[in-house]
């Protein structure tokens, strides 16, 4: 069992800045792919940014490329979002899941782990 905690949310205004952390217990996180998820109300929750197991490949939904940065530190068994030029539509709760094996995916079922989520939210 893998268990993920989330932290790093809050309020922040629009153009401003968040770094999300994802530490995980239970096993070591070396051997998971990694990757973060967010749900708006009323919508689906949908693909953010995923790393592979090494950190060597990085994957970022469009509405986030250029903005949002996923890294991991496998020594400290957390991974990382960080956030910048945040837009009022990038509030949601924001998850991390673990998946096991080399490659991440962008589906929420291929995901084997979850944490319970940080809330974010950015005003104008």
């Amino acid at each position: 069992q893998v268990q993920l905690v989330e932290s790093g949310g809050g309020l922040v205004q629009a153009g401003g800045s968040l770094r999300l952390s994802c530490a995980a217990s239970g096993r070591t996180l070396s051997r998971y792919s990694l990757g973060w998820f967010r749900q708006a109300p009323g919508k689906e929750r949908e693909f953010v940014a995923a790393i592979s197991w090494g950190g060597s490949s990085t994957y970022s939904a469009g509405s986030v490329k250029g903005r949002f940065t996923v890294s991991r530190d496998n020594a400290k068994n957390t991974v990382y979002l960080q956030m910048n030029s945040l837009k009022p539509e990038d509030t949601a709760v924001y998850y991390c899941a673990a998946k096991w094996g080399v490659t991440p995916g962008t589906a929420t079922s291929v995901y084997d782990y979850w944490g319970q989520g940080t809330q974010v939210t950015v005003s104008s």
